[in-house]
This record gives structure tokens, sequence and C-alpha cells, in this order.
């Protein structure tokens, strides 16, 4: 056999043994199945008095809730809410991630420039030829100056779509971070209309409590002008002044509630401590808005948190693929092109100091394989764990909007039953007085009475903001408030 068909023989059987040695490698590696998500959405909610697409959640906040002083406070926190601000600058850093994802499968070019000196050794190789040498007539200098200026460039072929993937993974996630962000405006409207709602319950309270210790003083002041005339003793003027100190104490912690709410609201907007502007009066007049909750397929278009878990879990499936593209070889191709010279006067000489090169590898894992089987194993279990996430979250809001449907129901009928109830002790407190001045009825019963309907006015109040509670809840439920 000649020297160039053992050449060729040697060749051949390289390329073989780097084709087996490619393809042991890469049969072993690991599969594992992509895990689908199966959310069991039922087609309509079981409290839902009938089918209907129209759905409330569609609704802008601003026309949603009437109130002018609640919009601006709403206005105003959207602005000035600090947890929403630090939101918006994650929004950015999730952006410049998709710019650097980008960025890793676009050829990289850079300028480089360098200036050296260099001196052999005049017995060395180098050294010997230096002394001999001449340049256009000149001796070879010495020490060796070095200059140089030119481009480098150097790119990662994609061809297992690895870089790609990375960087619709960085897009996905920033859309999720908006949902995230939009979630966020859902739970800030929600939280303020709710505050702004027992504000103005609490300020009816106090208004209750003002006036019952005014009616509790009249009654003080009837029993010590019958225990004058010998009607009632001592115990029924201590037994009623009792009971006006104990209204006039529920005042200052009703007190203390409407200055912790406001300042919960003033929070929330981004402010110091101050007073809230509200209509209190407006508290009475106040009927709870229907609700369209729409057919549960809907909450996959409406829930930011549902949209934010459905992009979270489309990321997680394309790190998958990310993960298991490094077990593949990896193409690179490098180039430079540029000039060099011992000599400034000679540095831009074409072609005698242009120099260029260009170069293509290809790098593959074999020692650390371990370690990648390891990310992608990780990889594997976070795309399972987002779809559970996103299954857990689709439950999560059916059952919210379920639940704010069936309270919404409950809350009418008792809110019905409470008012005819404190009509009902409001004329039991006229009969009582008019009875313990005909000495037909005892002190007793006349303070209980008065207890009772004073009770039962708290919880008038307190069902009613209930059920603007509901509402809120409700939509905030079906993903209303952040458009």
């Amino acid at each position: 056999m000649n020297k160039k068909a053992f050449f060729i023989f040697k060749n051949k059987r390289s390329w073989l043994l780097g084709v087996l040695v490619t393809v042991a490698l890469y049969s072993c590696v690991p599969t594992r199945e992509i895990k689908e998500e199966n959310p069991p959405l039922p087609e309509n909610y079981k409290t839902a008095a009938e089918n209907d697409s129209v759905n409330s959640a569609v609704i802008e906040w601003k026309e949603f809730f009437s109130d002018p002083y609640l919009n601006n406070l709403i206005t105003k926190a959207l602005e000035n809410n600090q947890e929403l601000n630090m939101t918006l600058q994650e929004l950015q850093i999730a952006k410049n991630e998709v710019r650097v994802r980008k960025g890793e499968y676009l050829p990289s070019i850079g300028l480089k420039a360098g200036a050296g000196v260099e001196k052999s050794g005049k017995y060395t190789r180098a050294g010997a030829v230096e002394e001999n040498l001449e340049v256009e007539g000149e001796e070879f200098p010495d020490p060796l100056p070095d200059y140089m200026i030119g481009l480098q460039a150097k790119w990662e072929v994609d061809i297992w779509n690895k870089l790609h993937n990375a960087k619709k993974a960085a897009v996905l996630r920033y859309l999720s971070t908006v949902e995230g962000r939009n979630f966020m405006v859902t739970n800030l409207v929600a939280e303020i209309a709710n505050s702004y709602f027992e504000l103005l319950a609490l300020d009816n309270q106090l208004e209750i409590v003002k006036r019952n210790v005014d009616i509790q003083s009249n009654a003080l002041r009837i029993v010590k002008l019958q225990k004058e005339a010998a009607r009632v003793t001592e115990l029924a003027v201590s037994k009623f002044q009792a009971e006006v100190l104990h209204t006039r104490s529920l005042q200052y912690e009703i007190q203390q509630k409407i200055t912790e709410t406001e300042n919960r609201i003033n929070f929330l907007v981004g402010r110091y401590p101050q007073h809230v502007e509200r209509d209190a009066l407006a508290f009475v007049d106040l009927v709870p808005k229907a609700i369209n909750a729409g057919l549960p397929s809907q909450l996959l278009a409406n829930r930011p948190d549902i949209k934010q878990a459905e992009l979270d879990l489309a990321a997680s499936k394309l790190d998958v693929k990310v993960a298991r593209a490094r077990f593949y070889p990896s193409l690179g191709i490098s180039a430079n092109i540029g000039y060099q010279a011992f000599n400034p006067d000679y540095l831009l000489d074409t072609p005698q100091s242009l120099l260029y090169s260009i170069a293509g590898d290809i790098a593959a894992p074999l020692i650390n394989r371990n370690a990648i089987k390891a990310e992608y194993s990780s990889a594997n279990a976070e795309q399972i764990k987002a779809v559970y996430n996103y299954e857990q979250t689709i439950l999560n809001a059916y059952i919210e909007v379920s639940n704010q449907l069936s309270r919404i129901t409950n809350l009418e009928k008792s809110y019905d039953l409470k008012k005819e109830e404190v009509e009902a002790l409001n004329r039991s407190i006229n009969i009582s007085n008019d009875l313990f001045r005909s000495a037909r009825a005892d002190y007793m019963e006349v303070l209980l009475t008065q207890r009772d309907a004073l009770e039962s006015k708290f919880d008038l109040v307190e069902t009613r903001m209930q059920q603007m509670n509901a509402m809120v809840n409700m939509y905030q439920a079906l993903g209303g408030g952040w458009n």
C-alpha cells in the first residue's frame, strides 16, 4: 500500500471512528416526555342562575365603580403605589433579558488593537533569523515592535435551536411578567375598593352609635326622674348609666378603626396619613351592581394570573428543549481580519501587512455529561411543576367565582331579613319605652331592646358592606380591573 492510499485509508478510518463515537455518545441521551396540561374546566358555574356569555370582567374599572372619590383613589394608587412601581422595574429587567438572549445567537464582532515589543535570544531560532534579515534595506529592529489593528468575529451556529428557544423562553417570561403586573393591578383595585366601602360602613356605624347615645341619654334622664318619683330604684339608674357609657366607648373603637382603614388606603395610594375624601351619606343608598359571570372558559382569557401561569408553562417547555440541546455538539465559527506590522509606517500596507483567518470548531460535552443530565432533569421537573401550577390556578379561579356567586345570593337574602329585623326592633324600642313609662315593662326589657336594636343596625351596615365587598371580589375573581 503506497503512502497516499494509506493516508486516505487512515482519514476514512478516523472519520468513521468519530461518527461511531458521536453515535455512541448521543444514543444514550435521556428522553423524557413533556407533561401536557389538562385543565378540567366545567362548561358552566353550578351556582349561576343562567348561562350567558356576557362577562362583567371586560368592563373598565372607571365604569364599574361610579363613586368619583373611589375612582380618584384608584387613579392615584396606579401612579404612586410602590409595589406596583417595583413590578414595572421587574418588567424592564425581563425585557433586558430578552435582549441578552437575542444577542447570544447573533454574531459578535469586536474591534481589536494592540502594540507590544519582543526580544528574542540571539542564539535561538527566531533570533538567528532576525539577525540575518533585512526589510526594504533596513536591519530588522531589535527588540521587535508589534502593532496590530483588526476585527474579530465569533458566531455559534444554532443548529439545534438551543439559542433561539432560550430567546423565545425569555420573551414568554417577559410577557408573563406583564401579566403579573396586570394581576397586581387587579388586586390593588379590589383592595382599595374594599377598604373604601369598609370606611363608609364605619362612618355609618359611628353615626348609629352617636344616635343611640342620644336615645339612651334621654332614657337615662327619664329613669332618674322616675327614681325621684320612687317608681324605680338606684339599680335601674346605674344599669341605664352603664349602658350609655358602654355605647359611648364603642364610639372610640370605631374611630380607631376609621383611622386604621384610612391609613391602609393611604398606604396603597403611596402617601403619608391624611384624611380620605369620601361621601359617607352615599353608603345608605349603595346597591350592589349586578354581576354577569359569563362562562368558565372566559377565565382563561380574562384572569391575568391564569395567563401568567400559561406563559410560564410555555417557557418551561422551551427550557426542556434548551437543556436537551446541551447534549449535542455545538458548532462555532471564528474569523479575524486586520493589519499587523513591526513598523507603524507599514501597518496599513496592503496586502503586505494584511492578515486574516477563519476557523470552525465542533465541541461536544464528554466529561461533564452528569451535570448536563442534572440540568435536563431539573428542567423537566420545573415543566411538570408549571403544569400543576397552571391547573391549580385555573381550579382556584373557578372556585373563587363559584364562592362569590353563592355569597352574593346568600348576602342578598340575609340583608332583606336583617332589614326587617331592624324595623321590628325599632318598633319594639318605642313599645318598650311606652310600657316602661306606664310601669307595665321592666327596665331590663328596655335595656335589652335598645342593645338588640343597636346590634341589628350594626349588622345591617356590616351586611351591606359585605355585599359591596362580594361585588368587588366577584369583579376581581372574573379578572376585571386591570384593563
